[in-house]
């Protein structure tokens, strides 16, 4: 036997419930793959100066 009217109420709590975390674990996914800009791509641009090595002698060069 079906109950009529008992529990429509909760019933209506609990699929807002679920429809709620559905909705808050597709965001959090949708975040972290970054749909919503989630992730920065940082670049670390590390620029040296080369140090001064040793000149190198010039290499001889053929005659033509």
């Amino acid at each position: 036997m079906a109950n009529n009217g008992d529990g429509g109420g909760s019933t209506g709590v609990v699929a807002v419930l679920v429809i709620f975390i559905i909705v808050v674990v597709l965001a959090v996914l949708a975040w972290r793959g970054g749909l919503f800009g989630g992730r920065n791509t940082k670049i670390n641009v590390n620029v040296a100066v080369p140090q001064a090595s040793q000149p190198k002698p010039a290499a001889p060069q053929s005659s033509p």
